[in-house]
């Protein structure tokens, strides 16, 4: 039952909806099966499933919302004249007008689950570029906790140029969602994501494993290696395998973090949204007086409810 405590970040309170992101087979389908899996394993209560990949032709779980029951890919294809990443995109364009019935739908399950998890399309672009991708992720973080999972395949980021490239992807969803952020690090059961980390951690490691590389980009590498040093000392990374189901104990311990992360921004967006408020309303003085006396209030109660 530790998996179960360990996933249940927020019991009786708001769904958390998880959101993956990736590259086309990077196992971002397989790893929502196995969560869930996981999940009905420990006892936890159901994940509501969300599949938002209009051209998938057959998915692993049972999903409760599913963009193929609203929109036909290939009839939109051929109705707009569309080629096969244009028709992802206009499938989506057209779920995303109906994405308040989704709110709803996610809102009638605080009672019965306690994680929403999202599947997006395998050309990672068309949902994080796109019109329909921003106005559905910003509609699910305005109303529930929210957390972004970007799920990286580690057998094909050996190279440390194809590493780079996969930070540089995730580095752009984070800044362009600002929303908590974690790194699914899959296939670990094909190898282990501990040259990852080292690299990561140690840039005198990953400048030589580069020095291996002979190519213009290997220079180009070097260089944003040191931008991105700062982004890896935040960063929440987790090695998992949705093949072998190994470490999604620990990512849910991540994600539990992330709604931590989230809850505590929430609050001092509130917070700043108030005193703004107060600032338009009074004059300086005035505001001071007013932000003397909240303060005397919260302590006055913290007293009582200590007494």
């Amino acid at each position: 039952m530790a998996a179960a405590t360990a996933a249940s970040p927020c019991p009786g309170g708001a769904p958390v909806c998880v959101l993956f992101l990736g590259m086309a087979g990077s196992g971002k389908t397989a790893l929502v099966q196995s969560l869930a899996a996981h999940l009905h394993r420990a006892g936890a209560p159901p994940p509501y499933l969300i599949n938002l990949d209009p051209a998938v032709h057959a998915l692993p779980f049972p999903a409760n919302i599913d963009i193929r029951d609203t929109v036909k890919y290939k009839e939109v294809m051929k109705q707009y004249g569309l080629g096969p990443n244009g028709g992802i995109v206009t499938s989506l364009n057209l779920f995303a007008t109906r994405f308040d019935q989704v709110m709803k739908f996610i809102e009638k399950q605080q009672a019965t689950s306690q994680y929403v998890l999202i599947d997006t399309p395998g050309q990672i672009e068309v949902f994080t570029w796109s019109a329909s991708g921003t106005i559905i992720t910003e509609a699910l973080a305005s109303s529930f906790p929210s957390v972004v999972v970007y799920v990286m395949d580690t057998s094909r980021s050996t190279s440390p140029v194809t590493f780079m490239s996969n930070m540089l992807y995730a580095c752009s969803i984070l800044y362009k969602t600002k929303l908590p952020f974690i790194v699914a690090m899959n296939k670990t059961d094909i190898i282990d994501h501990s040259f990852a980390l080292e690299w990561m951690q140690d840039f005198e490691a990953f400048q030589e494993a580069l020095n291996q590389e002979a190519s213009y980009v290997s220079n180009l590498t070097r260089s944003m290696s040191l931008v991105l040093d700062e982004f890896y000392n935040s960063l929440k990374v987790v090695g998992v395998s949705a093949v072998k189901g190994t470490g999604l104990d620990e990512f849910f311990e991540y994600v539990s973090k992330a709604v931590d992360e989230y809850e505590r921004e929430s609050n001092q967006a509130a917070e700043a949204t108030q005193n703004w408020r107060y600032r338009s309303a009074f004059p300086d003085k005035a505001l001071k007086y007013v932000l003397k006396v909240e303060n005397k209030v919260k302590e006055t109660s913290r007293e009582e409810t200590l007494q």
